[in-house]
């Protein structure tokens, strides 16, 4: 017991620690970056540019820190099923080894700001577009690394949850921040192919309240994305505003799955509605 008590302890220090470096080195680089501004981006960055750099590194440790402590969860949980607990630490390595890369970008992003020799071929406002190209490109990866972020919570909470020794109910909030994860990295994928196949249900005229709800859904999720791409002068405005209509589209998810009374209900009417129509005709 003493060990596990150890261990777990090793894995939420080092858990502390990450996200404490992660959340001082993504809030300092995003205040530095202008949304749709790559002059201004530049600039700011430019003025602060050890600082910026700081940041990138402090990125790289807290991937470090995020893979000790999923090796520390691994060594925790290894009794439970060694077999998940293989699965949730190659998901996080997965994750992290994404991150890692995608961080190269800020380097080369600085590497245009600092306009060395080599690159006198471009224009300013060239290098400029082109840094900022960077940067988001580096955004990019990292979304792409949240689903082995968040695929790795699943087997994760499986395992907390099975073993005895943890809250259970710490496993299922784990599992559910799973789903949220992945829900928040496919939004506007799940939005863009579900259209057609609502706007099809709404034209036919079919107003059951699963598809209205569907529908609501997809125009929040397209909403947030709008929202991202307008609202400037740092991103922590824009991860409130996502964080907000992802929590409002997940609970009119959750509201259409659980509430079945309202989607029978809603049958019941349409099929009573469709019965008047043929008496009528007949």
């Amino acid at each position: 017991m003493n060990s596990l008590n150890k261990t777990a302890r090793m894995a939420g220090f080092l858990y502390l620690i990450y996200m404490v470096t992660h959340i001082i080195s993504d809030v300092w680089r995003g205040s530095f970056i202008v949304l749709g501004d790559a002059a201004a981006t530049v600039s700011n960055i430019m003025a602060h540019e050890g600082l910026f750099t700081v940041t990138v590194v402090g990125d790289l440790l807290a991937a470090a820190l995020f893979f000790l402590t999923a090796w520390a969860l691994y060594v925790l949980l290894k009794p439970v099923n060694k077999n998940l607990a293989l699965l949730f630490l190659l998901l996080n390595l997965g994750g992290v080894a994404i991150q890692c890369s995608s961080d190269i970008f800020l380097f080369a992003s600085q590497l245009l700001m600092n306009v060395p020799d080599y690159l006198n071929v471009f224009q300013v406002d060239q290098l400029q577009s082109l840094a900022m190209f960077f940067l988001d490109l580096r955004e990019k990866g990292f979304t792409v690394a949240q689903l082995f972020y968040g695929a790795w919570l699943f087997p994760l909470g499986y395992l907390v949850y099975k073993s005895g020794f943890l809250p259970k109910i710490l496993g299922i909030v784990l599992m559910v921040h799973c789903f949220t994860i992945l829900y928040n990295s496919c939004s506007l994928v799940i939005s863009v192919l579900t259209w057609p196949l609502i706007r099809k249900n709404l034209l036919a005229g079919q107003k059951s309240a699963f598809w209205t709800l569907v529908f609501v859904i997809g125009f929040i999720e397209v909403m947030a994305f709008l929202a991202s791409s307008y609202i400037g002068h740092g991103r922590w405005q824009v991860n409130v505003v996502q964080s907000v209509l992802y929590l409002v589209g997940i609970g009119l998810s959750g509201y259409s799955i659980f509430n079945r009374k309202l989607t029978r209900t809603a049958l019941r009417q349409n099929q009573s509605q469709q019965g008047d129509k043929n008496e009528f005709n007949q």
